[in-house]
């Protein structure tokens, strides 16, 4: 499905954008703890979107081909990279530490993106 393609390919260039951000503008004006946590947020980024890369790719009809289980894969680990790394991102620049309460949920849509992924390449296997 192009869709998860183009999603990956675009969280992948903002995640390196960020990261340069985070490694050149941001280094003399976060704390280490604080700057320890833009560059979390920029790696999970970036690994779920090499995961929805492969979403796209997998829901190829040559390959497990479109599978409503590959698509809440999809929108699960998007949804895990705008709550997770975005509530990260956001921690970072204002110190709210309530933000922090929220990024578990972005953890949990991973996982059950993880899990959803599995789900459709074992259907698959049948």
């Amino acid at each position: 499905m192009p869709f998860f393609i183009i999603a990956g390919a675009i969280n992948a260039a903002i995640a390196v954008a960020f990261g340069a951000f985070g490694a050149h503008a941001l280094k003399d004006r976060l704390s280490e703890h604080y700057l320890a946590v833009w560059e979390t947020a920029v790696h999970y980024q970036m690994f779920h979107a090499i995961a929805l890369l492969a979403i796209g790719i997998l829901m190829s009809d040559t390959l497990l081909g479109p599978s409503t289980q590959l698509s809440w894969a999809g929108y699960l680990i998007l949804a895990g990279i705008v709550i997770f790394s975005g509530s990260l991102y956001v921690l970072s620049l204002s110190g709210i530490g309530i933000l922090g309460a929220i990024t578990p949920i972005g953890g949990v849509a991973f996982i059950v993106g993880w899990m959803m992924l599995i789900i459709a390449a074992v259907k698959f296997g049948r």
